[in-house]
């Protein structure tokens, strides 16, 4: 990929990744085909089932279309976890005369350039704060809702880098800062032991962490900024940087924090109901709105051409009520993974004090997060099922390792041992996320740890630079130019 001609400590906007893909799929050719002609686009898939031995996938090409069957001995399912946009359900919605928008949808809206001029944007996260600074910036007057019943604000870092490190995101992504996190995916050794069983290394920890949080305050100034609205305040997380319950983002204008504290009224309240250009806060505030946009991510879903049965023997998640033989097993082992978890990481028996969601899902129960428990059976894999920082590197090690694995090049553990396995990452998860941790498969502060994980089951080591580089460089894409060909060139010596 070539560097972008517009970067912010050497990060770039995303419409850049999106040119560089839509030329990927192009030129690079397999055996003389492109992967935009391998690719089926419009396709629904309705069904997938294994019978005899073979997978079985129907489904139609766009609508009105006639139906496909495939037939196949192995199956990826890479659908991902970001094609629901999660839409509230408000009272009075349709009375209400403007338009209603996803993030999903901002991009491609005429909202910056239309004659609309009050603008609400819903939700607490990055996106929601990406279209107040956009709709600011266009010239809009702004409102920025976030409910009083959620998780709160996120905590937005500074994308500054410090050092060798050209951006904050690089030093978030090296070995070194990975051990100050309590994750069952880093290396487990003196250090780590130190760091997160000792009272000395507890304070260490807990200093960095709380310098962390004391930068981004300190950024923001949320009670000292000159000339910000009264309401600017209300930005503040909810708990601190560690949990990471409340989301994170990385500030990619060096004016946000002004332009936010200058012209944005910010609300911490649910929304009452709405009338015809006019929304209604529970605390009693009414908010002239031409335009509703909702920054309010997407609904966590498993694939629904699976049948409710199907969810659970493959590990994935379905509602908590379902009828399930092995519930009983889960709670058992789910039971003893938790005093596990906090025998080794004493720090997560005291969360902070949260607003705890309603569960209505299981867990994942994949291990590594993508495989179903069997005996030998490696004809089904699931891929990009995991909440990362950077989607990119997961990506690229769970594709090496899922060849592996359906190329039965993979060792794995016993039944047994994958289910305990699966609810000691699951109970872990729980304690070290919260609420982002509740369904397994968030791995906010451990991208570094679990793909290392990954290739080190495959026995690749080419990514590795020396001890001293491998500690304090941060982990980039460039590292993984040879991973791949590793790889292959063991399974032609094989």
């Amino acid at each position: 990929m070539i560097r972008p001609p517009e970067t912010l400590h050497e990060l770039y906007d995303a419409k850049y990744v999106a040119e560089y893909l839509e030329k990927y799929v192009d030129e690079f050719k397999y055996e003389g085909r492109s992967l935009r002609d391998r690719t089926i686009f419009g396709f629904t898939v309705t069904k997938v089932e294994k019978t005899d031995g073979k997978w079985t996938v129907h489904g139609y090409e766009g609508e009105g279309k006639a139906a496909h069957v495939f037939h196949t001995s192995k199956v990826i399912i890479s659908s991902g976890l970001t094609s629901k946009p999660r839409m509230p359900v408000l009272p009075g919605q349709e009375n209400f005369k403007g338009p209603i928008l996803h993030q999903r949808d901002f991009g491609q809206s005429s909202v910056l350039t239309s004659s609309d001029k009050h603008i609400t944007v819903l939700g607490g996260a990055k996106s929601a704060a990406d279209m107040v600074y956009a709709c600011v910036k266009a010239g809009k007057s702004v409102s920025w809702v976030i409910r009083s019943s959620g998780s709160g604000p996120a905590a937005f870092l500074s994308s500054e880098g410090r050092g060798r490190y050209k951006n904050s995101a690089e030093l978030g992504v090296t070995r070194i800062v990975s051990t100050f996190t309590p994750s069952l995916f880093t290396p487990q050794n003196w250090w780590t032991w130190f760091l997160h069983r000792t009272t000395l290394g507890g304070w260490i920890t807990n200093w960095i962490w709380n310098t962390a949080d004391k930068v981004s305050y300190e950024a923001a100034n949320f009670d000292g900024r000159a000339e910000a609205q009264e309401s600017f305040k209300e930005l503040k997380p909810d708990t601190i940087i560690f949990w990471a319950n409340d989301t994170l983002g990385l500030i990619q204008h060096p004016d946000f924090w002004q332009t936010v504290a200058q012209n944005v009224q910010v609300h911490r309240s649910d929304i009452l109901g709405l009338s015809e250009h006019l929304i209604r806060l529970k605390d009693g505030t009414s908010i002239p709105t031409d335009v509703l946009l909702c920054g309010t991510g997407w609904t966590p879903s498993s694939p629904s051409f699976f049948s409710p049965t199907q969810l659970a023997q493959l590990g994935l998640p379905h509602p908590i009520d379902q009828p399930d033989h092995e519930n009983a097993l889960w709670t058992k082992l789910q039971e003893e993974a938790d005093h596990q978890v906090l025998a080794q990481f004493p720090k997560l028996a005291n969360p902070p004090t949260y607003h705890k969601k309603p569960i209505a899902n299981t867990p994942y129960r994949l291990y590594n997060l993508m495989v179903p428990i069997h005996d030998d059976d490696h004809s089904i894999i699931f891929l990009g099922h995991v909440l990362v920082p950077n989607a990119f590197r997961a990506a690229e090690c769970q594709a090496i390792w899922a060849t592996a694995y359906l190329d039965e090049q993979v060792p794995l553990p016993s039944v047994e041992d994958m289910q305990k396995e699966i609810a000691l990452t699951n109970a872990w998860n729980r304690r070290r996320y919260l609420n982002n941790g509740e369904a397994g498969n968030y791995l906010n502060y451990d991208l570094v740890g679990y793909t290392d994980r990954l290739l080190g089951e495959l026995g690749l080591s080419c990514h590795g630079k020396g001890w001293f580089e491998d500690l304090f460089a941060p982990c980039k894409a460039s590292d993984f130019k040879g991973p791949k060909m590793e790889y292959l060139e063991r399974m032609k010596r094989m």
